[in-house]
């Protein structure tokens, strides 16, 4: 359990912007911690949550600091969700502005982590907060479920959070996870589910020798050719009712041969599969062995190894609490969000092991990039968005939530 001391606040946590400025200049870079927990802990303690900030680590990854929690103690239990760290700035030199300064030039607020997905976080933890000031006596409770460990190698973050949170006996009823779910407006996209993701490593065995005796050589790459084409010949299905169809993309393909005048001994190539809810990754990998089978024959002598680390695909059905979401972003923007599946995997892909889960955050088009930033706007949209969204789900006719 982190010791370190509470920072005092010098602005109003209510203000979904200043949060966002005080969270982006912590320079919280996986898998440091940089000061930004530490921030949320003072936060949310200021206003009467038991906050925790349990670390956990593993052989060969660094220990990371998470943030747990809890305002309330009885049922419904909504979770706010979301990550503080970020990935490294780049090239520091071709910024404009300074990467964790938060400045605010335009109606645009600059800096590492301001789109994904400090802004994110900031905007709903400032409209959890408004909403308890103004409804003290509304039913159930609000959690946060933090980690210092999204942008990395994801172990000793949101998966063993919510572990330990679990056997401390915490339970939960629906999941809000504030990543950059919108491409364009905040009117575009809610997240209701992740294509899985896996990666596979080929190998095709040759033999080497000189290119002008090719009898006595083995050329690894004619092999591989003929094995990345039976992957890609068929595809791999024709997508689902939520889910567009599983893609492949080779990634890598390389033979480390600097010579002209040699065949290599080896080619190696990676490629990974986004793939929808008709595959679990098991099923994938037996179909990927089943083409290279086939197409290898007795004449191509290959390996083939995954990643063991991979998503699995998952949908939150829609449903009451999808449709408060949905219902709560028309309110606020005049348009109803399409519900998708589309873009990377996130945390979220753990959380729905514990409760049904939706995605919805800021405009996405600068995370990860140079000059990353969010617009003032869409951080004030956001922070309404999701005070109608409490308003709805915590006042619901039997006092139970969604369903």
């Amino acid at each position: 359990m982190d010791t370190s001391p509470i920072p005092d606040l010098a602005f109003d946590p209510l203000d979904p912007v200043a949060l966002t400025q005080a969270l982006v200049r912590c320079p919280s870079i996986t898998p440091q911690e940089g000061g930004a927990l530490a921030l949320l802990d003072a936060v949310l303690s200021s206003r009467g949550y038991d906050a925790q900030r349990p670390r956990f680590s593993a052989t060969d990854t660094p220990e990371i600091e998470n943030l747990y929690a809890r305002s309330g103690t009885q049922g419904p239990v909504l979770v706010i969700a979301g990550h503080t760290d970020v990935v490294p700035v780049g090239d520091a030199a071709a910024w404009t502005r300074d990467p964790f300064g938060g400045a605010i030039e335009d109606g645009v607020l600059h800096g590492r982590g301001a789109c994904d997905m400090k802004g994110g976080l900031a905007a709903m933890m400032a409209a959890a907060l408004r909403f308890q000031r103004d409804c003290p006596d509304a039913p159930g409770s609000i959690a946060f479920l933090i980690t210092g460990d999204e942008e990395g190698p994801a172990i000793n973050g949101t998966v063993k959070l919510l572990e330990w949170a679990h056997a401390r006996g915490e339970r939960f009823d629906h999941c809000l996870l504030g990543e950059p779910t919108n491409p364009a407006t905040m009117s575009d996209m809610i997240k209701i589910g992740r294509r899985g993701s896996l990666t596979g490593r080929l190998t095709v065995h040759g033999k080497q020798g000189h290119v002008g005796y090719p009898h006595l050589a083995d050329n690894p790459i004619r092999g591989m050719v003929r094995l990345l084409a039976a992957l890609d010949a068929a595809p791999l299905d024709h997508g689902t009712e939520h889910f567009d169809p599983s893609n492949l993309e080779v990634t890598t393909l390389d033979v480390g041969n600097p010579a002209s005048n040699v065949v290599p001994a080896q080619a190696r190539a990676v490629f990974n599969i986004r793939f929808n809810d008709v595959w679990t990754p098991e099923a994938l990998a037996a179909e990927i062995e089943r083409r290279l089978r086939e197409a290898a024959g007795n004449t191509v002598r290959y390996e083939i190894a995954f990643d063991p680390t991979n998503a699995v695909a998952f949908l939150t059905q829609p449903g009451p609490f999808v449709a408060m979401v949905a219902d709560a972003v028309e309110a606020q923007t005049g348009k109803r969000p399409a519900l998708s599946t589309t873009g990377g995997t996130s945390d979220a892909r753990f959380i729905k092991s514990y409760c049904p889960v939706v995605e919805y955050g800021v405009v996405g088009q600068t995370m990860h990039q140079v000059n990353e930033c969010v617009a003032v706007a869409d951080l004030l949209a956001l922070e309404a968005i999701t005070y109608r969204l409490l308003s709805a789900y915590f006042q619901a006719p039997d006092g139970t939530g969604a369903q």
